[in-house]
């Protein structure tokens, strides 16, 4: 049922894209849904054991580690509280199915902040809210799955109705059509209905295309800062790896006769550390996730195996591969054909709970960016690790995660930059609480994460810090200039496919037909009293002819500005403009 509401999704992405509310070229509401529910989908495929209960608890774990961008979180988060109420099942009847998908829209509220009504939420909620009603009447989840994606259809139509933004551009919510197509497969399968596509198959063959649409997505470039030397490998004795093997596996606590045992995350880590280092502990109600590099692999076994039955145990002996990595006069040893499908991840120093004091650093930053010159600016401010993404690419809550357990730091910052990364990181950092000290700088763009660095000084401390980064990031005003892929009207504003137009602060603000006019009226939205710093990234595309007359302008009209240009090499979005006062 999952595999085939995954394919339903999958295939029907780019159609969830062109919902967007801004006619962009890089709208990725499917994009980042389709890609959460392939992580989820790949955990599934690689441990498909156990009942209902166990099956959604894997789903459950893959989405989370896989979600991208707000909508993917959300996603997560509805399966989380699924798996949850299911924990105990190795069956749902009807009555039991309904309630588990309250479960998860329960869950879901209470992971954002400011829910907003007409979006995938609601679809959710009235979709559960209606399986709740229904359940009392039918014993078949067939004929309740069919009711469910009616009512999840009706709600989707209403969300126009319910977000006005929705009815002045004229399409529904993207998230709530998503969440419909996945809705979609579950009837379909359930019912043994084809797919309705092209070239549909039955719904067992779907299962089949579903494990080729949904292989892992290609994780983010995680790029370490100009200071981490590029052959660390070959400065690393083998015999000064002290803590050689380096573990993974679950603990299901479900199983065997442990579920009595209570479980201390903050006392398990400790007990872990003893021996350990580069330790991470994900842990819910019934699978608890557990890395760990240790000299004493057989203590960390018998000391998980208080709390359940231990699966999907891998060892790596870090001394062999090192050896072997040196011997081919190799930087990073390539990975053993035994563990092709775990996803790689950034090489970590030892724990900072394990290293003495003055080896750890005070500060540690993480930032989202596009672009070489970007990227290249951030690493210039001190932001020790530059995650690959923006709108296009997301960062998953694992990119995070991951990039949180490389550096070495006493208090670590993450700059999303992206207004639809903010969630993901928030899920990271919810993640890693105990074991990290972690804060989410909720920048929404380029120019605000690099005021917010820029703003940052290693000498004060971090409630100081993030005072100053979070007033940084308000006093900056961001635009963009790209083109549009429809038709539409949005804030008055008749927008033609293939036209420029412009955004300020996440505001359609200027379209025109020629670059030029176009970033002129934007920057006249943006630039007030004449006496700001302006400055000018441009993207990949963007023509020095043009950028040279948009200074000239500026200056023209604008005389007390500074102005300052950077080669930022982003895709999509020809220039970004930052104006500070």
């Amino acid at each position: 049922m999952v595999l085939t509401g995954a394919e339903q999704l999958h295939q029907h992405a780019d159609h969830v894209n062109s919902l967007n509310v801004f006619p962009v070229p890089d709208g990725d509401t499917g994009t980042n849904m389709n890609l959460t529910m392939s992580a989820g989908v790949t955990e599934l495929r690689k441990n498909d054991a156990g009942g209902v209960g166990a099956r959604a608890a894997t789903l459950s774990r893959g989405l989370l580690m896989g979600a991208r961008g707000n909508s993917g979180v959300i996603l997560s988060q509805l399966f989380r509280g699924f798996s949850r109420y299911a924990a105990s099942y190795d069956e749902l009847n009807v009555m039991q199915f309904a309630s588990a998908l309250q479960s998860g829209v329960d869950t879901a509220y209470k992971a954002v902040v400011k829910p907003v009504e007409g979006t995938i939420l609601t679809v959710a909620r009235e979709a559960a809210k209606h399986a709740a009603y229904y359940s009392r009447r039918t014993s078949d989840l067939s004929e309740l799955m069919t009711e469910v994606l009616a009512k999840a259809k009706e709600t989707l139509a209403q969300t126009p109705e319910q977000l006005p933004v929705l009815k002045q551009v004229g399409v529904v919510d993207s998230g709530g059509q998503g969440l419909v197509y996945i809705y979609q497969g579950f009837a379909d399968f359930l019912s043994g209905m084809k797919l309705e596509s092209p070239g549909a198959v039955q719904a067992e063959r779907q299962v089949a295309k579903a494990e080729v649409a949904t292989e892992t997505p290609p994780k983010p470039e995680v790029r370490q800062a100009a200071h981490v030397p590029a052959s660390a490998q070959a400065k690393l004795e083998t015999e000064d790896i002290e803590f050689l093997y380096d573990m993974e596996f679950f603990i299901n606590r479900r199983l065997g006769d442990k579920q009595h045992v209570n479980f201390s995350e903050e006392a398990f880590r400790s007990a872990l550390s003893v021996n350990g280092d580069s330790i991470i502990v994900i842990a819910d109600d019934e699978i608890i996730k557990v890395h760990v590099h240790s000299k004493a692999p057989g203590e960390v076994l018998n000391l998980a195996l208080q709390y359940g039955e231990i699966t999907q145990i891998h060892i790596l002996n870090m001394r062999e591969q090192h050896r072997d990595l040196l011997t081919a006069g190799m930087d990073i040893a390539p990975a053993p054909e035994l563990f092709k499908d775990i996803p790689a991840e950034p090489a970590r120093p030892a724990d900072p709970a394990t290293l003495p004091a003055d080896e750890i650093a005070p500060y540690g930053i993480i930032a989202v960016a596009s672009g070489q010159g970007i990227s290249d600016i951030f690493t210039s401010l001190g932001v020790d690790i530059v995650l690959s993404g923006g709108q296009t690419m997301n960062p998953s809550t694992e990119d995070f995660v991951n990039a949180v357990q490389s550096i070495s730091a006493q208090h670590i910052f993450v700059l999303p930059n992206n207004s639809n990364i903010v969630l993901a990181a928030q899920q990271a950092r919810d993640l890693v609480e105990g074991e990290r000290n972690v804060t989410v700088i909720p920048s929404k763009s380029i120019p605000q994460g690099i005021a917010a660095a820029f703003a940052f000084q290693e000498d004060d401390n971090a409630d100081l810090n993030e005072d100053r980064m979070l007033a940084a990031v308000s006093h900056v005003k961001t635009g963009q200039v790209t083109y549009a892929v429809r038709d539409t009207v949005f804030d008055g504003l008749e927008i033609r496919a293939g036209h420029y137009i412009g955004i300020a602060d996440s505001k359609i603000v200027s379209t025109e037909e020629g670059m030029i006019p176009t970033c002129q009226k934007l920057l006249s939205r943006m630039i007030e009293n004449g006496d700001e710093i302006v400055t000018i990234f441009t993207g990949e595309e963007a023509k020095e002819e043009d950028t040279q007359l948009l200074s000239g302008w500026i200056k023209e009209h604008y005389p007390e500005a500074e102005v300052e240009i950077h080669a930022g090499g982003q895709p999509i979005y020809y220039y970004l403009f930052s104006v500070e006062g």
